[in-house]
């Protein structure tokens, strides 16, 4: 059975699908104007989930592009999970109450750790907790800031209030082209035993096959985004890889 997921991913800016360089705002590649039709466009291909961030959001603290995201969680036919700068109650509620299926928490996981537990335990299996790390330690804020916490140990006091999945990003790898951080992925979901989405720098089929050949491990999905809009590989190319390794 084919348990590994991949979500597409849609980076929003000024109402327009972007991707950033491991994060810098500075380097930015505008790929489309619509995220609508970029959706669509992975929806037909066969994408069942879709992975959206609002990079406003995640800078002003509060969702920004969120009628982009509404528009296509109400009218395409696949999940949408969504991140960037949900920071209260109303935020997350947003985006659930409106179809979205699962929000991401980040850096208000290390920030505010209680607001975290309090939305894990109201919306469960609906909140996924974005981890992304720099030399092991737990960024936030865009990645502008490092937490003294080790991506690890975050991990496992969330999944102590209840979290079950998580996004794992090495920001290291992020935007470059230069292939997942294959370990770290790994020893992530093995220390929390729970379900981890690679996410950064995923460059070719080889790496979606090596991250879901580690689907016993914990491995469940990847996040796939330069290399789609580069040209690598399309989608049903990706959908058609982990189907094999799945066999």
């Amino acid at each position: 059975m084919n348990n590994f997921t991949l979500y597409p991913a849609i980076d929003l800016r000024g109402g327009k699908c972007v991707r950033l360089l491991q994060g810098d705002y500075n380097e930015e590649t505008i790929y489309g104007d619509s995220p609508y039709e970029m959706a669509k466009s992975f929806s037909e291909q066969g994408a069942q989930w879709i992975h959206m961030v609002d990079l406003d959001g995640a800078r002003a603290g509060h969702p920004v592009n969120h009628d982009h995201v509404i528009e296509v969680a109400e009218r395409l036919p696949l999940s949408v999970q969504v991140g960037g700068g949900l920071r209260t109650k109303e935020d997350v509620a947003l985006y659930l109450e409106a179809g979205v299926e699962r929000v991401i928490l980040g850096s208000v996981a290390v920030t505010n750790p209680l607001f975290a537990k309090e939305m894990l335990a109201l919306y469960p299996g609906r909140i996924v907790i974005g981890i992304d790390a720099k030399d092991g330690r737990a960024a936030t804020h865009g990645w502008l800031q490092t937490s003294s916490a080790s991506a690890v140990e975050l991990a496992q006091a969330m999944v102590e209030y209840g979290a079950d999945t998580f996004i794992f990003t090495d920001i290291a790898t992020d935007g470059t082209l230069t292939g997942p951080n294959v370990q770290a992925t790994r020893e992530l979901a093995q220390a929390t035993g729970a379900s981890v989405i690679a996410s950064g720098g995923i460059s070719s089929l080889a790496d979606i096959s090596q991250l879901a050949s580690l689907q016993s491990a914990g491995v469940t999905g990847s996040i796939v985004g330069k290399a789609l809009y580069s040209g690598r590989f399309s989608i049903s190319e990706a959908l058609a890889c982990v189907k094999e390794e799945s066999q």
